[in-house]
C-alpha cells in the first residue's frame, strides 16, 4: 500500500520565556490542529486511528525536542516527529533568555 497526503495544517508556537522548545513545539501543534474538523473518515471508510500524522517541526535547537511529548499532543493517528533545523530565537536584552518560536507542519496521510 501507498501512503496518500490528505491534508496539511500549518502552524506557530511560542515559548517566551525558559528557552522550552518542547513547549513550543507543543504549542505549534495545538494552533496548527484547533480549527480544524477533518469529516470525510466515512467517505474514505477509514477512521481517524488510520491517520499516519507526521509533525515536521521547525526550531532553532532540532535535539531540543522531547518528540514523544510533541506526539502525544494528537489524539488519534499514528505519530511521527520529524524536527529539524527552522524556527526562530530571539534573545532578550541580556542574553539570560529568549523567545523560541517554532513552526510546522502537521500531514496526515493514509494507506491506500
Amino acid at each position: 500500500m501507498a501512503l496518500t497526503r490528505y491534508v496539511t495544517e500549518m502552524g506557530m508556537g511560542a515559548d517566551v520565556h525558559g528557552k522550552d522548545y518542547t513547549k513550543a513545539a507543543k504549542r505549534v501543534v495545538s494552533d496548527a490542529i484547533r480549527h480544524s474538523s477533518l469529516n470525510f473518515f466515512r467517505a474514505l471508510d477509514k477512521s481517524p486511528n488510520d491517520m499516519r500524522i507526521t509533525v515536521r517541526l521547525g526550531v532553532g535547537n532540532p535535539d531540543a525536542i522531547d518528540k514523544e511529548a510533541v506526539a502525544a499532543e494528537l489524539p488519534y493517528g499514528t505519530v511521527t516527529v520529524e524536527p529539524v533545523q527552522g524556527g526562530l530565537e530571539v534573545p532578550n536584552e541580556d542574553g539570560s533568555d529568549s523567545i523560541v518560536i517554532a513552526n510546522a507542519a502537521v500531514i496526515v496521510y493514509f494507506d491506500e
